[in-house]
């Protein structure tokens, strides 16, 4: 652990599955069964806002860190529903503000161990040759 790092990779990995299973277990929760607005069939529901947060689920498990930078692309899908969620629907907004936690704890724990783990392993993004 460097002078400038806060967390330990270790905990940084925890941190980040923290807000991984937050959000597998909290979006099938909300959208099928606390929210009344039913805009969309169970099926598609969980098609939509579960099948995307499977994907990395081995490689975030095994702490690859080329796995915890590219999910977060997917964790950009909650970051949009949240923020378009908070933006038109009052009632619903208290859900969002929880959803938008969630994906920004990973995406920020996430990158954190990416880094860091990366740099422990002696990874690093080669520099374009001029």
């Amino acid at each position: 652990m460097t002078n400038k790092q806060i967390f330990s990779t270790t905990q940084l990995k925890k941190i980040t599955l923290f807000g991984y299973f937050s959000l597998l277990i909290f979006m099938p929760v909300w959208l099928i069964l606390i929210t009344e607005d039913r805009a969309l069939s169970i099926p598609l529901t969980l098609a939509m806002f579960t099948l995307p947060l499977l994907f990395p689920l081995k490689g975030l498990l095994q702490g690859n860190p080329y796995t915890y930078a590219w999910s977060n692309f997917i964790v950009m899908i909650y970051f949009l529903h949240s923020l378009t969620t908070i933006w038109v629907s009052v009632n619903e907004r208290h859900w969002a503000l929880l959803e938008f936690t969630f994906a920004t704890i990973m995406f920020i724990a996430g990158s954190y161990y990416a880094k860091y783990r990366g740099q422990e392993l002696g990874l690093s993004i080669r520099k374009k040759k001029e």
